[in-house]
């Protein structure tokens, strides 16, 4: 295996950077890669975080998986790569400097914006050596995702891996154009996207889903002896719903995430900020089904999105 210059023999583990650009100050921007490759052949399977700089917990996830040399394979190979966007990073932001999102500027570019140069380089030097792929993420806006995976239904092998993964929800989600999920499944390589927690902080309970799912797939794979048994039921959403603020206000929440609602139940209520007001507007489930995201803001405008509801049936829908 050769990246970027870097040969990784049967056998080993190193751990080496691809150079992305430059900041203003001159400073390099490199993208660290870590590569474990089992003494037998087998899959190679990519775990990705960092795409968007504010979401951390792909970040603690993939630290996780090194830190507790789940890189130890009986077979295949591992490329982890913790942070991607690394100017994202450093500021505490979802994109670029030029203000792009580097998921919405694949296949890329080399002579292209910053985002689709991030985005030409995975294309170019990792994604032709993989066969399948984790890309892990958070939900983005203070809206927490309850641990699911993402992935196509109609696909055979996205599903399998899926449900190997096995986290709470899996979600029957369409691939999005410009993505780095579709521009693999066009290299005929099967990602899954993670999503788990809230942006700019780490949630422990999407962390250990994340890297128990993590092991579950590479046990499936052959890689590993063992995996950490799911703790849960998956459960298959067909179809999503959000419920958004028919009003501005307080949003109070009475639902706990990731718990079962049923059509017309009150999930929550939106009310004035004045102790006098009497402004109260309850929010009422539109369907049958699952919480897989709340918006933990309490200050909202009229249309924000404050519950997304996962549905299992398709006559709900």
């Amino acid at each position: 295996m050769n990246i970027d210059g870097i040969e990784i023999k049967p056998g080993e583990s190193k751990q080496f950077t691809i150079n992305i650009a430059r900041l203003p100050t001159r400073t390099l921007i490199d993208i660290p890669v870590y590569v474990s490759r089992a003494l037998e052949p087998g899959p190679t399977i990519l775990f990705l975080a960092g795409m968007h700089g504010d979401e951390i917990n792909g970040i603690e996830i993939i630290r996780q998986i090194l830190r507790e040399g789940y890189t130890n394979l009986s077979k295949g190979n591992l490329i982890c790569i913790p942070i991607l966007n690394i100017y994202g990073f450093i500021n505490f932001s979802r994109d670029v400097p030029d203000g792009k999102d580097i998921n919405r500027s694949f296949p890329g570019s080399e002579r292209g914006s910053l985002a689709s140069r991030v985005a030409h380089t995975l294309i170019k030097k990792i994604i032709p050596l993989i066969d399948y792929g984790v890309d892990f993420h958070t939900g983005g806006a203070s809206k927490y995702n309850f641990p699911q995976i993402r992935c196509k239904f109609n696909n055979e092998k996205n599903l399998e891996l899926a449900e190997a993964f096995a986290a709470p929800f899996t979600i029957n989600a369409d691939f999005r154009e410009n993505s780095l999920r579709l521009e693999a499944a066009e290299l005929g390589k099967s990602i899954l996207v993670y999503e788990g927690g809230e942006s700019l902080r780490l949630s422990e309970e999407a962390i250990r889903e994340g890297v128990d799912g993590a092991r579950r797939l590479m046990y499936h794979l052959g890689m590993m002896p063992n995996s950490p048994a799911a703790r849960h039921v998956t459960r298959r959403i067909v179809d999503t719903t959000w419920l958004r603020a028919e009003s501005s206000g307080i949003f109070h929440c009475f639902v706990k995430n990731g718990s079962n609602v049923t059509k017309g139940q009150t999930l929550g209520m939106i009310t004035d900020p004045f102790g006098f007001g009497d402004f109260e507007l309850d929010i009422k489930a539109t369907a049958t089904g699952h919480i897989i995201c709340v918006n933990n803001v309490p200050v909202i405008n009229q249309g924000d999105a404050l519950i997304h509801i996962g549905i299992e049936d398709d006559k709900e829908s």
